[in-house]
């Protein structure tokens, strides 16, 4: 797992980033295992790696309360051993698009790094046209990172990106979202979960489980990953799932999740979990 590269701290270079909790670490770290197994072990299989960071932030992140700067997702990309063949970046604040510009320039001056502007559902056809084309001669394998601040992501995003041939890790913001605003939810006229599981049947058969509250978590988690299943992608249960949790009352927060439709990257993936549950520090949950 060395070549993953996991010195995710750098220094404050004055240009805008978000702000984080403390337990992104954890969340950052898995990513950079998974993405250092992904470049290097496709590389020979496909002649072209894509990766794809629909909410790239600015690169940089800060936790909270600290003095401490984290590398982010998309330098966290740009970092692996064996590169990407295409970075496509898609991040609607302008700052902090700009600074990932600047910060990913510093970084990986000679890598190929589309930047597209703009909230990523309403750019989508712009993200697939940056992806190189398939064919026969140039067989081109995509990985995409979902990270929204919340429950707010749209399945048909993901939906048009999966006709093309498209590995996806998703954050399932449902502690911090989903189950927060149970109630207006489930009883409320509220689309934001219809959207983001691509129907509106789940609160029936929500409902007609009977289950409790605190099953809620679990039962969206279910949710979602039936709706990937119905695009061709393998079956991905909340125990293959990592579940992660604040430090401070060991809340679950959300679940990390992989979809393919490869055996390998699932392989992979249990490769990541493994790891992260047997290293007593990182306290994934």
């Amino acid at each position: 797992m060395g070549s993953a590269r996991e010195n995710l701290k750098v220094d404050d270079d004055g240009l805008p980033c978000s702000e984080v909790h403390h337990w992104a670490e954890e969340k950052y770290r898995l990513l950079a295992r998974y993405d250092a197994l992904f470049s290097s072990g496709m590389k020979k299989k496909w002649d072209q790696r894509v990766y794809i960071d629909l909410y790239a932030g600015s690169g940089f992140s800060h936790i909270q309360g600290t003095r401490r700067f984290l590398k982010g997702s998309p330098l966290i990309a740009l970092s692996v051993a064996y590169p990407f063949d295409k970075y496509i970046f898609c991040e609607e604040n302008e700052e902090f698009l700009a600074a990932l510009r600047a910060r990913s320039r510093r970084l990986a001056p000679e890598a190929n790094v589309s930047y597209i502007p703009g909230n990523c559902d309403a750019k989508i056809d712009e993200i697939c046209g940056a992806i190189p084309p398939w064919s026969a001669e140039n067989r081109v394998l995509s990985l995409c990172l979902a990270d929204p601040f919340d429950f707010g992501i749209k399945f048909d995003t993901l939906k048009k990106l999966s006709r093309i041939y498209m590995d996806f890790v998703v954050l399932l913001a449902i502690g911090m979202d989903a189950n927060r605003n149970y109630d207006h939810y489930v009883e409320g006229n509220s689309p934001k979960i219809d959207e983001a599981l691509g129907n509106t049947e789940w609160r029936g058969r929500w409902k007609a489980a009977g289950a409790r509250r605190s099953d809620f978590r679990r039962f969206l988690a279910m949710e979602f990953s039936k709706s990937m299943e119905s695009l061709g992608y393998l079956p991905t249960p909340p125990h293959r799932m990592k579940q992660v949790r604040s430090d401070e009352k060991n809340l679950p927060l959300y679940y990390l999740a992989l979809f393919s439709r490869h055996d390998t990257a699932h392989t992979f993936w249990d490769q990541v979990l493994k790891y992260s549950t047997d290293q007593r520090g990182f306290n994934f949950g």
